[in-house]
């Protein structure tokens, strides 16, 4: 049986490479926290958050990433970064699912700004 995280990320996964990004790691764990997924956007390295919940209480998936999450996955970030030989462009994407079985998928670029 697949847990609902997991099939969360999988549908994110799916529907980001239907957008043209292609997939370099899942689940890259260290200390700091864990990046749901790596892929690539053309020349960006792009990490991904992928969210999901099944009601709108307290503010659905957008609003589980609070300042704290939203620090460690930066401090994860860096630890990826920090065993490639160049640091290549990057960005912070969300993908959100709401709603029973992750019916709407909302992507968010760039959603850290960073």
């Amino acid at each position: 049986m697949i847990s609902e995280g997991v099939e969360a990320e999988r549908r994110a996964e799916r529907f980001l490479e239907s957008k043209g990004l292609t997939l370099v790691q899942r689940n890259y764990r260290c200390r700091m926290g864990e990046i749901d997924l790596v892929m690539r956007d053309r020349d960006t390295l792009v990490f991904v958050e992928v969210r999901s919940r099944s009601r709108q209480d307290f503010g659905g998936a957008a609003g589980s990433i609070d300042t704290a999450k939203r620090d460690r996955l930066l401090r994860t970030a860096r630890h990826y970064l920090s065993r490639l030989p160049s640091e290549p462009t990057c960005r912070f994407d969300a993908v959100l699912l709401d709603g029973g079985a992750g019916q709407r998928i909302e992507w968010i670029r760039d959603a850290f700004g960073e």
